[in-house]
């Protein structure tokens, strides 16, 4: 507890606190009048974290150091065969999956505190086993991601036997695990050649993940990593995808990261990942829609204007298909189920088009098939209606014809036919078969007698118009 932050936010330093507030309770060896003095922060170069107290009771200051086991074990300066044998109990008790440090402690009797850990005369006191559970839908989220093509890679800072365990329960290929210490040796052309076989890398530096991130990138891979703490923060930077847990995660690796989990699972990533590979595909196939249906639209609106037919589509028309269209189509696609195969299928490359050539093609076949149709159905619409327009002319040119023919045969007879006329008088019409020129006449008797009749030429007869 004593060499665990405070104010704890890590969740296994709110473990030591909590074991100890439950086991230690009612004893001496809680000290809530112990105030903080001095803290050495964890670095790279030394994976331990050391705290200096002030005890009003002791004549000395009590300094609590824990870390990874070989770190503590160089802080106590231990002989080869001590240290060995403790790395060795460290191993084993990692290889049932658990999180393993080495705890020590010194004194300080000075009013100045070291600058290094080093400095002070630490004495091993023991290790201490942390378990953090495996989350019962991990090994399916991962067996998923691994059915739909997606590489899942361990990056821990554990012991190899903890890493190998873990791998091991969630289904992750623990074949071989590279170390850091390895990494630290090789070049970046040696982690490139190592990564192509490798998923399990343990006891690596933040400054390695850095590396490896680099390293998947150039083989030309889509990376995406997670993380919490701020030693992650370069490698969720660098990333692709830097994904940060929202519960446990520290407020850079928030600010650095593209994705931030509110529930700290891996499940989520897994459901995002389905998530858009279903908007992808709705996406294609919208697109796809579009084209074919767009192209009758422009055939319909200018192959009869081509052909001297008559207007199929008014820009009123236009207006209110496109109205149609795009709000049809991005509701219909929009709601389209995922395919079965969604998760099985490789992921695409990233230089592929949203609509291939292929898709495009068939799409434009389509729109070229329906165009014809929709043309054909429209020429026969257009030969019927003149048929029809032809045969109500004839009728219309036949009754005409009885017509004059009985205008004809009441000339003939000496009775002129009155014809209405708007405005004033009438109109008396003669059928005339000879020459069309104009001609004068006075009637004689009846109603009109004594009017001057006036003649026009009028195709075959003659118009009479009525003056006095």
């Amino acid at each position: 507890m004593l060499a665990s932050e405070v104010d704890a936010f890590d969740p296994m330093e709110r473990a030591f606190h909590e074991t100890g507030n439950r086991c230690l309770a009612n004893t001496e060896h809680l000290h809530a009048d112990w105030s903080l003095l001095h803290e050495y922060s964890l670095s790279p170069g030394l994976p331990a974290m050391a705290h200096g107290w002030d005890a009003p009771q002791l004549d000395h200051r009590p300094v609590a150091c824990k870390g990874a086991p070989e770190a503590v074990c160089a802080l106590c300066h231990l002989d080869a065969a001590h240290t060995a044998a403790i790395l060795s109990r460290a191993a084993q008790i990692a290889s049932g999956g658990l999180r393993v440090l080495g705890v020590a402690k010194a004194r300080h009797y000075g009013v100045d505190w070291p600058a290094r850990q080093h400095d002070f005369d630490f004495s091993f006191v023991g290790l201490v086993g942390l378990v953090d559970p495996v989350r019962p839908d991990a090994a399916g989220a991962i067996a998923e991601c691994q059915a739909a093509g997606i590489r899942v890679v361990m990056i821990t800072g554990d012991y190899p036997s903890t890493a190998h365990a873990i791998a091991a329960e969630v289904g992750i290929g623990a074949g071989r695990i590279v170390t850091g210490d390895e990494l630290a040796a090789w070049d970046d052309a040696q982690i490139r050649g190592a990564i192509a076989t490798t998923d399990v890398f343990a006891r690596v530096r933040p400054e390695q993940k850095l590396r490896l991130i680099e390293a998947f990138k150039a083989r030309g891979n889509v990376v995406a990593m997670t993380g919490d703490g701020v030693n992650d923060a370069p490698a969720l930077k660098a990333a692709h995808i830097g994904i940060a847990m929202g519960r446990r995660g520290t407020e850079l690796a928030r600010e650095v990261a593209a994705l931030v989990l509110l529930r700290d699972d891996f499940a989520p990533i897994v459901a995002s990942i389905r998530l858009g590979r279903r908007i992808y595909d709705n996406l294609g196939q919208a697109i796809s829609y579009t084209v074919a249906v767009h192209i009758p639209m422009v055939a319909a609106a200018m192959i009869p204007v081509i052909l001297g037919w008559p207007v199929m589509l008014a820009p009123l028309h236009i207006v209110f298909l496109e109205l149609i269209i795009n709000p049809v189509c991005s509701l219909v696609f929009e709601n389209e189920p995922e395919r079965r195969d969604l998760m099985k299928r490789p992921p695409h490359r990233t230089q592929k088009a949203l609509l291939s050539k292929a898709a495009f093609v068939r799409s434009a076949a389509a729109g070229v098939v329906l165009a014809l149709i929709v043309l054909a159905v429209y020429a026969a619409t257009v030969a019927t209606r003149h048929d029809v327009m032809l045969s109500s002319n004839l009728r219309l040119s036949r009754a005409r014809r009885r017509q004059r023919s009985a205008n004809f045969r009441g000339a003939r007879d000496g009775y002129p036919k009155h014809v209405p006329r708007r405005g004033h008088g009438k109109q008396l019409h003669w059928p005339c078969p000879g020459p069309d020129r104009e001609r004068s006449a006075l009637a004689h008797d009846g109603p009109h007698a004594g009017t001057t009749l006036f003649t026009r030429p009028f195709t075959r007869g003659l118009r009479v118009q009525m003056t006095k």
